[in-house]
């Protein structure tokens, strides 16, 4: 009887707690998606990597049941970005088909792979999960 008490009285304060994660993170969610719309709108090559900080603040706040799907992504970008900057190469301006001069064959395969990494079918079904949860629990879809 007294575990069920204790239980009773702590519940609130467990569920309070998980609620104002969720509104954390949905209001971070709202607060970054005309930013996040405008990057991944504009369609360009580096998309993803301007939106990087944004997806990290995001995951900073994501709740528990959804931090597997954050970690592969932003993992992901990382990756890519690392590759690049250890490449010397400018993420706006690479062209795998057309590489710029002195590039090793070394460093393209390596951004080869986190790309690769990036677009494989595992991230893109992380982001998919991403932005169903957030339609589904915030209301708001990560981008517009």
């Amino acid at each position: 009887m007294r575990r069920l008490l204790v239980a009773a009285l702590l519940l609130p304060l467990l569920l309070t707690g998980c609620g104002s994660d969720r509104d954390t993170y949905c209001s971070a969610v709202k607060d970054h998606q005309q930013e996040l719309s405008d990057l991944v709108g504009s369609g360009g090559p580096d998309a993803l990597l301007e939106a990087l900080d944004i997806f990290e603040d995001l995951q900073d706040k994501a709740p528990g049941d959804i931090t597997d799907e954050w970690q592969q992504l932003v993992t992901s970008i990382q990756g890519l970005q690392k590759a690049l900057e250890d490449a010397g190469v400018d993420p706006a301006t690479y062209d795998r088909d057309h590489p710029p001069s002195g590039l090793s064959a070394d460093d393209k395969a390596r951004v080869d792979a986190a790309a690769k990494a990036l677009g494989s079918g595992t991230t893109l079904r992380a982001l998919q999960d991403l932005d169903q949860q957030a339609r589904d629990v915030c209301k708001t879809p990560l981008t517009l």
